[in-house]
């Protein structure tokens, strides 16, 4: 009875990729992925390109320039020449214009404002210069003022007379120069109670500070001062008296080789300036004063001639 079963037969159908869940969506997302990179790619390399660069990027893509022209004139050896115009030529020169990158145009501008800007760059330098000019000639006279103060200085302290004078001497730096000041001491004093003729420790010392002063080329300020006591003279006051005690300064250094054109100006203070401002009456406020002026040196009689 085995010979009579019935034969079964079963067909297996093979789907392949899984069905609706197979691997052909995977292809389409990479797909859209590299979409994506290549789009956000894109932005960022526009938004840091400069416009050079975008500019040559375009140029690089965009299509070379095709002559219209035909080969020739048309006619037997008529060939193209690229240095002559003309049928032989057709063609040539606007081809090479259009492959040949654009030569960038000046831009032209006014003449005036030009003419502005060469004249603002000339007052630069010119400010430049004239600052680097002060600047040398402040270092340089600072450094005349200070080899000056040493050689007074020393020339009092090699003297054994004047080494004793050394208090009655201040040097200073002012906003008008060098100052140099022969002040009185108390119970010695440069000039007799109500003179105006120096004693002879006073002329020592003018005659030193006349060798100093005149191997420098500044002009001259002397000024004479005197406390805020009265002179006990209605005739002769303490103007009087100032004045008179600084000319007298001036001619003992013209006496000893500074010359007379050095001088700007001689006058008397009075009591008016005080050196000591708490105590107008002390005899520190009685002094003459030299000043090397902070200016321009004296010409020479003979220049311009």
């Amino acid at each position: 009875m085995a010979g009579n079963q019935p034969i079964v037969i079963k067909k297996v159908k093979k789907v392949s990729g899984g069905g609706h869940h197979g691997g052909a969506w995977k292809v389409a997302y990479a797909d859209f992925v590299t979409a994506m990179m290549a789009f956000f790619l894109l932005m960022w390399l526009i938004n840091t390109t400069s416009p050079e660069q975008k500019r040559g990027i375009a140029d690089y893509f965009a299509p070379a320039a095709v002559s219209t022209s035909t080969s020739g004139s048309g006619g037997v050896l008529g060939g193209t020449a690229i240095s002559t115009e003309g049928a032989r030529s057709q063609g040539s020169k606007s081809i090479i214009e259009q492959l040949s990158p654009e030569t960038p145009r000046t831009i032209s501008k006014e003449p005036q404002e030009i003419t502005e800007k060469t004249q603002a760059v000339k007052r630069i330098d010119l400010e430049v210069t004239e600052d680097a000019l002060a600047q040398a000639k402040a270092i340089r006279e600072r450094a005349q003022f200070e080899r000056a103060e040493q050689s007074l200085r020393q020339a009092i302290e090699d003297l054994p007379e004047l080494a004793e004078l050394s208090k009655h001497l201040v040097i200073d730096m002012t906003d008008e120069g060098m100052r140099i000041q022969l002040i009185d001491q108390e119970g010695r004093s440069m000039f007799d109670q109500g003179s105006k003729e120096p004693n002879a420790r006073a002329v020592r010392l003018l005659e030193a500070v006349a060798k100093i002063v005149q191997r420098l080329p500044n002009r001259i300020a002397i000024s004479g001062h005197t406390d805020s006591q009265p002179s006990g003279d209605p005739n002769y006051s303490n103007w009087e008296l100032s004045s008179d005690r600084a000319n007298i300064a001036r001619r003992i250094l013209s006496q000893n080789g500074v010359l007379q054109d050095r001088f700007a100006r001689v006058s008397g203070k009075a009591g008016s300036e005080p050196l000591y401002q708490d105590d107008p009456d002390l005899p520190g406020n009685r002094r003459i004063s030299i000043v090397l002026m902070r200016e321009a040196p004296v010409l020479p009689p003979e220049h311009g001639l």
